[in-house]
């Protein structure tokens, strides 16, 4: 007996050294984790958007360039066609869409109250946003920064002369913050002009109530089209800090927050691969290269992965176009702003920028 005893007490062991033991402070895999990979959970905002029959999104109240309304008092702008192209992926109809116009202050109260889907409107990408716990923000759509919007007779050549001077900045924006950092860190006095809206920042420089507006570049390039005298203004060199632009989504939904992802990065990866609004549809047809049929829809199931159709990345193309298109029309050489892609150029341009398409596979 005692020898019994002994041998199954080694066997046990032996079995044991198979059996490493648990790591109590590891994350142990849940149950269905390979269900869950193949059938993703259904997004509520999604359903919700379906049933409505219309994508409501956020954007800007108007800032020429990226969301605002023209003489017949339809909606344009940059961040606009992404939202329109959000809707062509959705319904295959890029005008299935209701614009809401927010402020700075109450654009995250609006998201997360349930009152738009997505909030589209050049919105900074931060930390204390990003863990604040509501905000999930599903990539950067432009890269920006700040600048100084002057008046050329004041004859700057820096924002680090600025001493004494009265700056414009808008309230609730990142762009107050940043302006405070470099004035206190470089002991030069100023006198901020805190305004409820951007707009009213514009206005209030325009009416010579302060000596120079603060906002991000694009934003001050936007500023100078809407002055009756825009080349008695110049944007100084100094940026003064980096702003990644981007959609924001309510956390909880990221099943949401990955169609909103996906839809902004098919339009970019579109752009790489050449397609086009033009050649979206032949392309679809005839393409051979595995990356371009994978994106739209003639390989895999990657629209089913989303909940959209398989041809959800056509119909946002063909709806608005590619990056580099939605970015010419909106920003660039066929814009009043005429901005060079600088940092929004493909990463494979010559010279290269910061836009990258993450791969459909």
């Amino acid at each position: 007996m005692r020898l019994l005893g002994l041998a199954g007490l080694a066997l046990l062991a032996a079995c044991g050294r198979n059996e490493p033991e648990a790591d109590e402070g590891a994350v142990q895999p849940t149950t269905g984790a390979t269900e869950a990979a193949a059938e993703p959970v259904e997004s509520p905002t999604l359903a919700a958007i379906k049933r409505r029959g219309r994508l409501n999104c956020g954007v800007n109240q108007g800032l020429v360039g990226f969301a605002h309304t023209d003489n017949r008092g339809q909606w344009r702008g940059f961040d606009v066609d992404f939202c329109r192209g959000l809707a062509a992926a959705i319904f295959g109809n890029p005008d299935a869409v209701r614009f809401v116009p927010l402020s700075a202050e109450n654009r995250f109260e609006a998201l997360t109250e349930g009152r738009i889907d997505v909030l589209w409107r050049n919105t900074s990408w931060t930390m204390e946003r990003d863990t604040g716990g509501q905000l999930a923000f599903a990539g950067i759509n432009y890269y920006d920064g700040q600048g100084f919007l002057v008046r050329r007779s004041l004859d700057l050549n820096s924002a680090s002369e600025l001493n004494g001077a009265r700056v414009c900045v808008q309230a609730g924006s990142t762009s107050a913050l940043n302006a405070e950092d470099y004035f206190r860190s470089r002991g030069i006095e100023h006198r901020a002009v805190v305004l409820p809206t951007e707009e009213a920042a514009r206005q209030a420089y325009g009416r010579e109530d302060c000596d120079a507006f603060t906002a991000d570049v694009s934003a001050l390039a936007a500023a100078r089209t809407t002055l009756g005298d825009s080349q008695q203004h110049m944007i100084l060199p100094d940026i003064i800090s980096k702003e990644a632009l981007g959609p924001v989504t309510r956390r909880g939904d990221e099943q949401w927050t990955a169609v909103v992802r996906w839809t902004q990065n098919a339009l970019i990866l579109a752009e790489e691969l050449g397609v086009t609004q033009a050649n979206v549809e032949e392309r679809a047809e005839q393409a051979r290269e595995p990356q371009i049929r994978r994106l739209l829809g003639s390989e895999g199931d990657f629209g089913q992965r989303l909940g959209l159709s398989e041809t959800w990345a056509v119909d946002a193309i063909k709806g608005v176009g590619n990056y580099g298109e939605i970015f010419q029309r909106n920003l660039g050489s066929q814009s009043p702003l005429d901005l060079a892609r600088g940092l929004n150029a493909q990463w494979n341009a010559r010279p290269g920028g910061l836009i990258y398409g993450l791969p459909v596979r």
